[in-house]
């Protein structure tokens, strides 16, 4: 057994400790001197040096001195403080990480102060807390409306999941979904698609129906926007008829001016670029495949469908 007593110069020099910081550790009772010199001077033994050196670890590792102090006295288990310290680290970790991604963010934008502020205000935003935005949205434009429940459990299911570690463009994204779905227009345009959903419902159309149209709309009006085809020509008029004829075959109706009608007010009323802008976000947010834009076809087909109908 090593009986060697060090003065508290040799523990600065064994541990790399401040000589005033081992003088406070044993003044507060953490590391207590084991004996004293006839002159007073504190001396301290191979345990002590063991305390020392722990006490030097625990606090590099972030522990505050009442933890340190329970660890020392065991009236709490080391590992159990090491757990709980470890998630606090994993927390501090990810707000580093968020911010990062922000700097990151508004360095590549050359962002404002104020959009900044913005960005470092939603960004960090917790899970739950960005669930609640979403959630306040779809409450907010289908609340109360019998409206495509398949679609409505589609949005509720489909939320934004900030990474630990996003990249920029997650970060820009969620701070542009954040201002999109708080906009007052944007929540009066869905909650219009919304009412224009119910109001389908109610003469009868259950939905399910629209993945298939939909289909068949990108391809044909895909094929007229690539071979130059004029909305108000009449090799449009041509591609209308096609389509319109899927639609009264898919909603067992005849295809007439009222059929048409019918089917410009649908487009009309979804015609918001803004709502096909959400699901792109989220699916930069979430790190899934960006959907493709259909904004061209849907423009050019209720442009040559109006072009059709014969004026009131």
């Amino acid at each position: 057994m090593d009986d060697h007593l060090y003065s508290i110069g040799d523990l600065a020099r064994r541990t790399g400790l401040t000589v005033k910081t081992i003088r406070f550790y044993a003044d507060t009772g953490l590391v207590p001197p084991t004996d004293r010199t006839p002159a007073g001077y504190r001396l301290y033994d191979v345990h002590a040096l063991a305390r020392l050196d722990l006490v030097r670890t625990l606090r590099d590792l972030g522990l505050d001195l009442p933890a340190v102090r329970r660890v020392l006295d065991r009236e709490t288990p080391l590992a159990e403080v090491a757990a709980a310290h470890a998630e606090a680290l994993d927390v501090q970790i990810r707000t580093l990480r968020l911010r990062r991604a922000v700097l990151l963010a508004v360095a590549q934008r050359s962002s404002t102060p104020e959009e900044m502020t913005l960005m470092h205000k939603l960004a960090k935003l917790s899970d739950a807390e960005r669930r609640r935005l979403i959630e306040d949205f779809i409450d907010d434009t289908f609340g109360g409306l019998d409206a495509n429940p398949e679609f409505v459990a589609m949005m509720r299911g489909a939320m934004p999941e900030l990474p630990d570690e996003p990249r920029p463009e997650q970060v820009e994204a969620w701070v542009e979904l954040g201002e999109l779905v708080q906009d007052a227009d944007f929540r009066a345009a869905i909650r219009r698609m919304a009412e224009h959903q119910a109001a389908e419902r109610a003469d009868g159309d259950q939905g399910g129906l629209h993945h298939e149209l939909t289909t068949t709309v990108r391809t044909v009006v895909g094929d007229a926007l690539a071979a130059g085809v004029s909305p108000t020509s009449p090799a449009a008029a041509t591609v209308v008829d096609t389509l319109t004829a899927a639609y009264a075959e898919t909603f067992h109706r005849p295809d007439d001016t009222a059929l048409r009608t019918w089917l410009l007010g649908r487009l009309e009323t979804a015609d918001d670029p803004r709502a096909e802008r959400y699901w792109q976000l989220l699916a930069t947010i979430n790190g899934w495949p960006v959907p493709e834009s259909l904004a061209d076809v849907f423009q050019w087909f209720t442009a040559a469908l109006r072009a059709t109908i014969p004026p009131c």
